[in-house]
């Protein structure tokens, strides 16, 4: 049955294609250019005018959705631009279809106009706020050169999300002490420091700051707690007071989310949906192994340690102070931590749950400080076990410090992860994974995807739309819940991706930022990734701990694996494909203790995390987490 050629399908629900040759050789590759529906397609056109090439309908092999015939067809437009129509299945060539047609018809020529006079209205100079729905757009690297000339839409900020502030009150203290003996004292010399808002560069709140003398107070007071309560309580006891304060963590936990976004500048939508979740289910998971270390170590005895001293970082405060704690206590041992000097409030405010929940006093104590301070539990002599989550210079600094004095060590340090897409993977559910992990928490994560390795066949494809994922998002308040990516926890690392940054354009690869704006106060970064990257680039090689990602490409699988495993770090990896042969053969290959495959970022406490070579050594989670803390005969 012909149809005739002055007719049009429905065109709304469909996507088509622009097709713009660059040469006689692309045109092979045309169908993986474009994602644009059809009435949008038709605003890039500089005429309304459209030829209808004939279309036809004919029988075919019954479609997934019960339909038994289809019509495909093609759209020319002025200039010889060609946009190309998807199969389009259909149970019956009726006259019902051709009434649709020109009802079709019609609404398409009625929108085509309506844009075409709004798009001519947003370009007149007497409105000048208005935003054209046409944008014609050059991209330039940052050599000066223009690299490509592209057409797409812009709707200007008709799409954009209403404010919508996180409203739920907390009450931050003008000052906090150290939390030691179960009391809060002043610090001997009576030093504080501020705690700024990274979003807003205001004063927060004055912490203390412990020199030697608090730090061995904190430590007197774990062991005193340790030989007379806690090392002798059963688990059964010690497990009550972990499941007590989980629970009372889960009750405070929309305060907490509130206090890390204001301390740290993560999103409120990643402390209130991911971490606070992770830091009530650690104190749960370990709470339940309290009474259970025996079947933990099946034929061994498991024994406390002693005092544990933790540092933890700034990137996931209160997170990491539970992965510490609560396998810690879940053992027998007592704890002095030191949270980093950016971020203490929330670790300080977990000891007002400790101190609610009962636990007994001196079970864990909290100094507040710079690197000093950290230096200065590390070098204790009453000290048995230290626990550090930071960079990899500082723990090597760690390692060198306790060898040979009989101390227990983990070190979780840096990373430079790489994830790895092959061609058969589903793109666009891999483009949301590469997204997740490299801008999650502005990439202040140590296991961050930020080497991204894309097999050849596909990299047009993968950049594109990494291209156009990277302008939807939202970059502002980190207490707004429509926010993705929030501020840069302080200027001194604001200062360093900068420096890293450059250093990629110095060194010859292409930039790719969002064009979002960015707040005039506080400390951001945009969105950005590098191509033309190689292995000598410093970019591939340093962890920049910011929402930067450097693409790569490689061939074969081996030539993936090679390039997975030539930096010094070992801590996490990704592997994108739909081959579950591929990603049992590739993850065996990687050097890194936490690969993931067609997710990434996904944290449980029954998993154990940590990393080979310079990422560190022992891990945190799971039953690993208990023999991290636990001595077995």
């Amino acid at each position: 049955m012909k149809l005739p050629p002055d007719s049009v399908i429905a065109i709304e629900k469909f996507t088509l294609y622009l097709l713009v040759p660059q040469s006689e050789s692309d045109k092979s590759e045309w169908p993986a250019r474009g994602g644009y529906t059809l009435a949008n397609a038709h605003l890039l056109q500089n005429d309304i005018r459209v030829q209808l090439l004939p279309l036809e309908a004919r029988p075919a092999q019954t479609s997934p959705f019960g339909s038994t015939y289809k019509i495909r067809g093609e759209l020319v437009g002025p200039s010889g631009i060609t946009i190309g129509v998807r199969t389009i299945w259909l149970k019956s060539p009726d006259k019902s279809l051709l009434r649709a047609c020109e009802r079709a018809v019609k609404l398409s020529i009625l929108r085509l106009k309506m844009a075409r006079k709004s798009a001519r209205s947003a370009s007149a100079p007497s409105s000048p706020k208005k935003s054209s729905v046409i944008q014609k757009a050059t991209l330039v690297a940052h050599s000066g050169r223009p690299t490509a000339t592209v057409r797409e839409l812009s709707f200007g900020n008709r799409w954009e999300y209403a404010p919508a502030p996180e409203t739920v009150p907390v009450k931050i203290d003008p000052q906090y002490g150290l939390f030691i003996d179960g009391k809060w004292t002043a610090p001997r010399k009576g030093r504080m420091f501020d705690s700024i808002n990274p979003a807003t560069e205001k004063k927060l709140a004055e912490i203390s700051s412990a020199d030697a003398a608090d730090v061995d107070a904190a430590v007197q007071a774990a062991r005193r707690a340790y030989d007379k309560v806690w090392g002798k309580m059963s688990g059964a006891e010690r497990g009550k007071y972990l499941f007590r304060i989980a629970r009372m963590i889960q009750e405070k936990a929309r305060e907490l989310a509130v206090l890390e976004t204001m301390d740290g500048g993560k999103p409120i939508k990643e402390s209130r949906d991911v971490d606070l979740p992770l830091v009530a289910s650690h104190f749960f998971y370990y709470a339940g192994w309290a009474d259970k270390l025996a079947y933990a170590f099946p034929g061994r005895q498991a024994r406390p340690l002693g005092v544990a001293g933790q540092i933890i970082p700034w990137n996931f405060p209160l997170l990491m102070a539970a992965w510490k704690i609560a396998p810690a206590l879940a053992c027998g041992n007592t704890v002095v931590l030191k949270p980093a000097e950016t971020t203490s409030i929330t670790a300080l405010h977990l000891a007002r749950i400790f101190q609610e929940a009962g636990l007994p006093d001196g079970v864990v104590n909290i100094v507040t400080g710079a690197g000093e301070t950290g230096a200065a539990l590390v070098n204790h002599p009453g000290i048995d076990k230290i626990a550090f989550t930071g960079s990899t210079d500082v723990g090597k600094a760690i390692a060198r410090s306790v060898a040979g004095t009989g101390k227990k060590l983990t070190l979780e340090l840096g990373g430079k992860a790489a994830n790895i897409l092959f061609d058969d993977a589903p793109i666009d559910q891999a483009v949301e994974g590469i997204i997740s992990a490299i801008y999650f928490n502005q990439g202040h994560v140590c296991c961050a995807g930020s080497r991204l390795l894309v097999q050849e066949s596909i990299f047009p494809t993968v950049i594109r739309k990494l291209r156009d994922r990277i302008k939807t998002m939202r970059v502002g308040d980190p207490l707004d819940k429509n926010t993705d990516i929030g501020a840069i926890n302080s200027k001194p690392q604001l200062d360093k991706i900068h420096e890293l940054v450059q250093s990629g354009v110095d060194e010859g690869a292409q930039l790719v930022q969002s064009g979002c704006p960015l707040p005039s106060k506080g400390y951001w970064f945009p969105p950005s990734f590098f191509t033309g990257v190689t292995a000598a680039h410093r970019i591939a090689q340093e962890e920049i701990f910011g929402p930067v990602l450097s693409v790569m490409t490689f061939r074969t699988p081996d030539e993936a694996v090679e390039r997975a495993n030539n930096i010094p770090y070992g801590l996490s990896a990704g592997v994108w494909t739909d081959k579950g042969s591929k990603i049992f053969k590739i993850a065996s290959r990687l050097r890194a203790g936490v690969i993931w495959a067609n997710t990434y970022n996904k944290f449980d406490p029954t998993s154990p995390f940590g990393g080979y070579k310079e990422s560190g050594f022992g891990r945190e989670g799971g039953l690993h987490g208990l023999s991290s803390y636990s001595r077995l005969e």
